[in-house]
């Protein structure tokens, strides 16, 4: 299926156009049906003769609507722009024409309608004044069809006249018919022309991550709630886990069913009108402008920095502004950065990627102020002086794609998901001076960047050892820490080992330090030494807490002593030289086999404290096992 938007002033047609090439309705609102004048959205669909499906999202053409129809217009790839033969280019064709170039849709043809209302002269004045309003846009290469509403649409005249503010003044329009008027191409080559324009569409991708605009939300008695919208990416299936994303927050939510153009289907792909029945979801909760999504596949975001195209200024420009994207209408505060490029914060968060296309509108305004592109979705914060003038600069030389390389700069490292997330990807490696890339693991990393965080991890390693001679080094968990809080932050702590590598460190236990940096005891040498002789004559007397503190060799001196390889801590505060295991090995092998602990005590001429802690650390060892709950033996 294609989704095509009409476009128009208001009361041109383009509801009688829909209505003839479907035999559908498209005004749902009996408010609607009563004046002839379309307020919200309607929707209809056909099958083309070449078993091509359509589906059309007609807009409101009147100026109080102007954000109905950007919601219409907004997911749609494809446009139908309706300009009335009789009455010509007219001031919301301006503004329409205006929310398609900001929305930076390619693909469409104009159809002029009424040609039977128009004379000769009217009908090419029409067409000429289309050819130059439209000159520059996309759209200025768009086949141009007439069509007449009495002769080719079936209801014989075209929808009455009405006014918005006065539903009975109507005009009778057979008294307005030129009797002379020329015979028109007529609906079938407009069929034949919008037919030409699907082909060259380009084919949306199935595979890619969702996001469904809702524009409706309705509840269906035995089914639950509904929501619509035009599916313009990836696939939906039925029992889908999808979250929807909205001004009342994120939530998790399961497709319960499937409809498309009201039929039920296991699986709905672009491009596509779908009604989705949502599980245990009330129907007052979702609202026009809500997404639905893939899960963890979009970056939801308040604040996004972008770039002009078309409409005025930022600098002369309002501070608040309401901003359209899909079918969401967002009110946004303004921060510029020149004429061309701005940071809009949201006063609520929308799923956004780099390259989606905005339109900007004055609040209560009935006119686009300007279309937008989004050059970064994750944007920096901008606290220091002068810090507005760099991003203005940033931004200038941004490519309108996306810079992957910039991106990872920034940050230090990125996986290439977080660029595919943001809307920038498809890269083995970002452009740029590949001298200034690595890959580590599944990251992508910033060579100065790495060089800096290093040299800081360096620094504060040498700081904890002149500060702390005694202390194994600086813990993993302090590093991780500090390279966090510096200006270009550690972004995740798996790139540790690559920085303590980068900076010539190495980790033990947990702390980082140089290679081979021998202990430093300082005061407490000369008690090990003494401690050392005594075990070496009695190698299993361990002593006891008071000895210790003599010595004054507490749990800080003790650990330094042990990572020194000068002393063996035990469990229950035994304190033994490193050769004490072996040297027990020895003794206890002159056992016969097996041996009690009370058999192993007596050979180590020690003590219950000090034998069993020993004994267990063999068993951990591998070097003796128990035989039963008394015993144990030698393991061969």
């Amino acid at each position: 299926m294609y989704v095509v938007a009409t476009a128009g002033h208001v009361d041109h047609g383009k509801s009688t156009l829909v209505r003839a090439l479907t035999g559908m309705e498209p005004d749902r609102l009996a408010e609607e049906q009563r004046r002839g004048l379309t307020i919200d959205l309607g929707f209809a669909w056909t099958t083309l003769p070449s078993g091509r499906e359509v589906a059309f999202v007609d807009v409101p053409g009147h100026e109080r609507f102007l954000g109905n129809m950007l919601a219409g217009v907004g997911p749609a790839p494809v446009v139908c722009f309706v300009v009335a033969a009789d009455q010509g280019w007219q001031a919301q064709s301006s503004d329409h024409r205006d929310a398609i170039v900001a929305l930076g849709i390619e693909h469409g043809l104009v159809a002029i309608t009424r040609a039977d209302l128009a004379s000769p002269q009217q009908l090419a004045g029409t067409e000429a004044q289309i050819r130059a309003q439209l000159a520059g846009t996309p759209l200025e290469d768009a086949p141009v069809v007439v069509v007449s509403a009495a002769k080719d649409l079936d209801q014989g005249a075209r929808e009455p006249d009405r006014d918005l503010r006065d539903p009975g003044v109507r005009r009778d329009d057979e008294e307005c018919r030129d009797p002379d008027a020329p015979p028109t191409a007529g609906l079938d080559e407009f069929i034949a022309r919008l037919d030409e324009v699907l082909a060259t569409t380009p084919a949306p991708d199935p595979d890619a991550r969702v996001r469904l605009w809702v524009d409706r939300s309705f509840s269906i008695k035995g089914s639950g709630t509904v929501v619509t919208g035009s599916l313009t990416a990836g696939t939906l299936h039925n029992d889908d886990r999808l979250e929807l994303v909205g001004e009342s927050g994120r939530r998790p939510v399961r497709v319960r069913g499937l409809h498309s153009r009201n039929t039920a289907v296991p699986s709905v792909t672009p491009h596509a009108r779908a009604a989705v029945n949502l599980r245990d979801l009330a129907a007052d909760t979702v609202h026009r402008g809500d997404a639905l999504l893939t899960p963890d596949s979009w970056p939801v975001v308040d604040a996004v920095d972008v770039r002009r195209r078309t409409g005025a200024g930022f600098v002369d420009g309002p501070r608040q502004l309401v901003v359209h994207v899909g079918t969401a209408a967002v009110q946004a505060r303004v921060r510029p950065f020149g004429d061309d490029h701005a940071r809009l914060t949201l006063d609520h968060a929308l799923p956004l990627q780099v390259g989606d296309r905005l339109v900007l509108r004055n609040p209560g305004g009935h006119s686009v102020y300007a279309g937008v592109l989004v050059l970064d979705v994750d944007p920096p914060t901008l606290r220091r002086r002068g810090d507005g003038a760099r991003r203005a600069a940033q931004l200038e030389a941004r490519p309108a794609t996306g810079d992957p390389g910039a991106e990872v700069a920034r940050r230090g490292a990125m996986r290439p998901e977080q660029l595919r997330r943001f809307g920038i990807g498809g890269l083995e490696m970002p452009p740029g001076n590949v001298d200034e890339m690595q890959q580590h693991g599944t990251w992508w990393v910033h060579r100065p960047a790495l060089q800096e965080w290093a040299r800081q991890l360096q620094q504060a390693v040498g700081r904890k050892l002149r500060d702390e001679p005694l202390a194994p080094g600086l813990s993993e968990g302090a590093a991780v820490d500090l390279l966090r809080r510096l200006d270009l932050p550690l972004p995740d702590a798996a790139l540790l080992p690559l920085v303590v590598r980068t900076a010539g460190l190495e980790s033990q236990q947990g702390a980082l330090r140089p290679p081979g940096r021998a202990t430093d005891l300082g005061e407490a040498e000369a008690s090990v030494v003494q401690l050392e002789r005594r075990l070496r004559e009695h190698p299993f007397a361990a002593p006891e807490a008071d000895e210790l503190a003599a010595l004054r060799l507490g749990p800080r001196q003790l650990a330094a002593a042990e990572r020194a390889g000068r002393l063996l801590r035990l469990g229950g505060g035994v304190i033994l030289l490193p050769q004490g295991p072996a040297l027990a090995m020895r003794r206890l092998a002159a056992l016969d086999q097996p041996f009690t602990t009370s058999e192993a005590r007596q050979a180590l001429d020690t003590t219950r404290r000090v034998a069993i802690p020993l004994l267990e650390l063999l068993d951990s060892r591998g070097w003796t096992r128990r035989v039963d709950s008394t015993r144990r033996t030698i393991v061969r």
